[in-house]
């Protein structure tokens, strides 16, 4: 078989890979029933689907006739970079870095750096914009984290909440 299209075969390619091991990685907890769901049951169907969306997907590339066979381009280096290092500075003042002693800065806090590393990631970046949207991502989410579901995590930085 001829791959039809690059750009689907390792889309489908990755999306399988990742489907088959977020479901694997669930089986490690209790999967229980569809009537009596244990935490693993979510995860494991979610990375089933996964999995199949990308057998799907790998499958139409082998099958469907494009026109160039649409080649996989350059890595966007930088949109990579901004967008995993705005997660992981996410995790780090959500929670803090005692090692270094970074104390947890909160959920606010962390939403607005997130939000602002992340819009770095685009060509264009207006700060009025996403200034909005981070107020907008951070009262979302204290509604429905703090509020609505009680989740306890700090949402304020500690030197400021005590």
């Amino acid at each position: 078989m001829r791959i039809k299209s690059q750009r689907d075969f390792f889309s489908g390619a990755i999306f399988s890979a990742f489907g088959v091991a977020f479901a694997w990685g669930a089986t490690n907890y209790t999967v229980g029933t569809g009537a009596r769901m244990g935490p693993g049951y979510f995860p494991l169907i979610v990375g089933v689907l996964i999995a199949l969306m990308g057998a799907l997907i790998t499958f139409k590339s082998l099958t469907v006739e494009t026109d160039d066979g649409e080649p996989v381009g350059r890595i966007a280096w930088k949109p990579l970079v901004f967008i995993i290092g705005a997660n992981i500075v996410f995790g780090i003042l959500l929670g803090g870095l005692p090692s270094i002693g970074l104390p947890p800065m909160g959920l606010i806090v962390a939403i607005y750096v997130l939000t602002f590393v992340a819009s770095l990631a685009g060509d264009n970046f207006n700060a009025k914009a996403v200034g909005i949207l981070a107020t907008i991502l951070a009262v979302g989410s204290y509604l429905a984290f703090v509020v609505a579901l009680k989740l306890q995590f700090p949402v304020w930085p500690t030197f400021i909440a005590g």
